[in-house]
């Protein structure tokens, strides 16, 4: 089981709920959060902090609801956030506005918190590697 954000974060993005997340698996878009369903812990503590009340148990939802799979595309794609910054200056006034996903919605990422750089799309290994192609051992040498 894992947690999931739905419509009602759309353009209100209150980040309460990444604050209190003690696995930092929440993705910042453009105008709303999601949670990553593979490192969610379920541990529920982001549900009661969240004032737009956007975050559900995935049991909690119909079955049939793009929301899952919604948190899960985008998991992939928006940097991770780990700390909360100010929320847009009308959250309120979009707190409970209906269609929110329908009319509003951003499949862009939101800025990558707490650096100007975004993270690298390199793998461990690219990285570990970068400039020391001149160092090689032989099996065993290691």
């Amino acid at each position: 089981m894992t947690h999931v954000v739905t419509d009602n974060c759309i353009k209100c993005k209150y980040m309460d709920c990444v604050e209190v997340c003690p696995v930092d698996c929440f993705y910042v878009g453009e105008n709303m959060l999601v949670i990553h369903p593979d490192e969610c812990i379920d541990c529920g503590v982001c549900v009661p902090e969240c004032p737009a009340e956007a975050i559900f148990a995935d049991s909690d939802i119909p079955s049939d609801s793009h929301w899952l799979g919604l948190n899960r595309k985008y998991a992939g794609l928006w940097p991770n956030i780990v700390a909360k910054s100010e929320p847009p200056p009308d959250a309120d006034a979009w707190n409970g506005a209906p269609n929110k996903y329908a009319e509003h919605f951003s499949p862009q990422p939101g800025e990558h918190e707490g650096s100007d750089e975004r993270p690298d799309p390199r793998s461990a290994t690219e990285v570990a590697g970068s400039g020391r192609s001149d160092i090689r051992a032989a099996k065993g040498e290691v």
